[in-house]
């Protein structure tokens, strides 16, 4: 699939925007000259940035519909794995706070392994370990976090 420049910087331009009006109603912090908008909104200003640049060129460049299929779309395989990575991702937004990550995590990896074509015998132990890997990395050393879910007993 192949998405015209300018329909890409639009959506990119509209997205940063969207990011610099949210971080600007974060609260500062009393006694600090950086607060938390600081940092995403470096990163929003620059994603305008390229996005316009991004424009620009599309305006400037080839005559081409805005949107061009790829030949995977006409695959079944691969439109299948396709909407099974959509499906993992609403299955996460709706059940991880219930389940947790750990088990949400496990059960989408262990899917998308299986679907995917990796061994059998091997889905089920790297999914686990994988998990344990971005939940420990997310949660211990970037403090994010995590819903803890049915595992709320089992926490660390």
């Amino acid at each position: 699939m192949r998405i015209h420049d300018a329909l890409s910087g639009l959506l990119l331009a509209l997205l940063a925007v969207a990011i610099l009006v949210t971080v600007s109603q974060y609260p500062p912090i009393p006694g600090q000259n950086v607060g938390p908008s600081a940092f995403p909104g470096l990163v929003a200003m620059l994603l305008l940035g390229c996005s316009l640049l991004l424009i620009w060129r599309g305006l400037r460049g080839e005559r081409m519909p805005l949107v061009v299929m790829g030949a995977w779309t006409r695959s079944t395989p691969h439109l299948i794995n396709f909407l099974l990575v959509i499906a993992s991702l609403l299955f996460y937004i709706f059940c991880s706070t219930f389940l947790g990550f750990i088990i949400t995590g496990v059960l989408i990896l262990a899917v998308l392994f299986y679907a995917l074509g990796v061994r059998q015998v091997l889905v089920l132990p790297i999914a686990i370990i994988a998990t344990l890997v971005i939940h420990t990395v997310f949660y211990k050393f970037l403090r994010v976090p995590l819903p803890w879910g049915l595992l709320q007993g089992l926490h660390w």
